[in-house]
């Protein structure tokens, strides 16, 4: 940046508005009785340079109303998020698509074609996120720099223009001035000022530190936002759900296949009702109150192998009862137990019988999981199953299914019997046998059900917490920082045989004045006014 010189000597940069050194106005301004002291007057870049396509990216970015518009838009496209649901909070294994508009019509459909399902996760909301944390840190950067430097290189003695143009403001004449500093210094001391003495004149100065704040702010806010990204990141964040039946093993998600969990067990336990301390809380309710629900699980890592082809072998690497709060934590993974599901349908078991003779041929034990397509009876009985429908429901009269579990199943069979080579048609549901091709000579009766117990296991892994925390604690530092200490300074000095005081603060004017009040007290040197306050009373006038 190219520099002038001020008559004190010190080189200031250019469209620096007050010298950093003596003070001295460099740019009048006939409108502006008192000075902008904001950012003590310092040269920003980004009103220094703007010709460059750089310059103008940067004085984009360093603009207040521009961060207020991020931010506002961020804040609006949040909104659309929480209209419906998000994808992760809905049932796991149901298509999103048919989800949205089954449940919520034309605007559930809507929703998710527009991509609000997944709103978090979208490109344009993530550059949303790095467009508000680039505008932060631009404009951080655009004032902190040059505000340190012009505050580290301040003199004690001031141009007479500065002292002037303060909001408080004083000048008199004063007998035995050192006699009168000596006493005013020891007032200012007890008020925890830090003073710095140059030829006879004085600056006291306090709280500096809190002209930081709301860039410590931005710091902690920066912070929190990346770690808010990095949750998209692979590997970062992980927040996945798993339904696994009892007796079943299962890949853990987001592991490549390294490792898999068994359900060996899932156990209930039940408040009893007799208990007189529970007795009333579960006759308000209605029902039976939960105690304890958890799973007795088996981790399994897969071992590696060099031999192309050969599976390679699990190996069991922990057995732990998976409770409320209490999960299996492993390579920075933990399984929480989260829902469960009692005495889902797991195999249903029919008979295929002559309608007119009563008489039974075979047995069909299907698993409504992995269902086989053929049934051989023997003897030349066979049923086929034409197609299979988990969680029937008739989609505008078309037979559907709503999930691939097994909530109703309901199943199209084919019977070929030597009576009936061509076969038959029967639609076969719990509570449900229907002939829909016409009457028919055999039918599948319903024989046994086998159940088993399902637990719902929440997989959780976040390396963004630490970032999350820690941007919360900066932020809340800065906030209390900026918000419960003052930057105040009180100038003494003395020009052409007058005593000037002037001060100034980046709030809190009252609380200065009571200083300036306090330390004056006695000293016979009349207080200084608020030139604000005069300049509205003239107004008034």
């Amino acid at each position: 940046m190219s520099q002038f010189t001020c008559e004190c000597g010190h080189k200031n940069p250019q469209g620096t508005i007050v010298c950093e050194s003596c003070g001295k106005p460099l740019q009048e301004n006939e409108n502006q009785k008192l000075l902008d002291m904001k950012y003590e007057g310092v040269a920003r870049r980004s009103q220094t340079y703007t010709t460059t396509f750089i310059d103008k990216i940067w004085m984009f970015f360093s603009s207040v109303k521009v961060g207020i518009w991020i931010i506002v838009l961020t804040l609006v496209a949040s909104s659309f998020g929480t209209i419906y649901p998000q994808e992760m909070y809905i049932p796991p294994l149901v298509d999103p698509a048919e989800h949205y508009e089954a449940e919520y019509g034309f605007t559930g459909k809507l929703y998710y074609e527009l991509g609000f399902h997944n709103l978090y996760g979208s490109w344009w909301y993530m550059l949303l996120i790095a467009s508000l944390g680039v505008s932060i840190l631009i404009a951080s950067i655009d004032r902190f720099f040059p505000l340190y430097r012009a505050l580290k290189k301040q003199r004690v003695t001031r141009h007479q223009n500065f002292l002037k143009r303060q909001r408080i403001f004083g000048q008199s004449k004063v007998e035995n001035v050192d006699q009168q500093l000596v006493a005013i210094q020891k007032k200012l001391k007890q008020k925890k000022y830090k003073i710095s003495e140059e030829n006879g004149n004085i600056v006291a100065e306090k709280g500096r530190f809190a002209r930081w704040g709301p860039y410590v702010n931005h710091i902690g806010l920066i912070v929190f936002l990346l770690g808010c990204m990095l949750r998209y990141f692979p590997g970062m964040y992980v927040d996945d759900h798993l339904w696994i039946r009892e007796g079943d093993t299962v890949v853990v998600p987001n592991t490549d296949g390294k490792y898999h969990v068994h359900n060996e067990k899932f156990m209930l336990e039940l408040y009893d009702d007799q208990d007189e301390i529970f007795k009333e809380a579960i006759e308000r309710k209605g029902s039976s109150v939960v105690k304890n629900y958890q799973t007795d699980a088996i981790l399994y890592e897969r071992e590696e192998t060099e031999i192309i082809g050969e599976e390679s072998e699990l190996i069991e690497i922990d057995h732990h009862p998976i409770k409320v709060n209490q999960p299996m934590k492993f390579d920075g993974f933990a399984l929480y137990q989260v829902d469960y599901k009692l005495n889902e349908l797991s195999v249903l078991s029919f008979t295929l019988e002559n309608k007119e003779t009563g008489e039974t041929f075979g047995r069909l034990d299907i698993d409504l999981m992995s269902p086989e397509s053929t049934y051989d009876l023997g003897e030349g009985y066979r049923v086929e199953i034409r197609q299979y429908f988990q969680d029937f429901y008739l989609n505008d009269d078309v037979p559907s299914t709503r999930s691939k579990v097994p909530n109703n199943p309901v199943f199209i069979f084919d019977m070929y019997t030597p009576e009936t080579p061509e076969g038959e048609v029967s639609f076969v549901g719990i509570q449900t046998n229907l002939e829909p091709l016409g009457e028919n000579q055999y039918k599948m009766s319903f024989v046994d059900v086998e159940t088993r117990h399902v637990t719902a296991l929440a997989l959780r892994k976040d390396y963004t917490l630490p970032f999350l925390i820690l941007g919360g604690i900066i932020f809340m530092i800065g906030l209390v920082q900026g918000s419960y200490w003052a930057h105040r300074r009180i100038w003494l000095q003395q020009i052409n045989g007058e005593f000037l005081i002037a001060g100034h603060t980046n709030k809190n004017y009252l609380s200065l004045r009571k200083d300036i009040d306090y330390v004056l007290e006695g000293t016979g040197i009349p207080s200084p006014a608020d030139q604000t306050e005069e300049e509205e009373e003239k107004n008034k006038e």
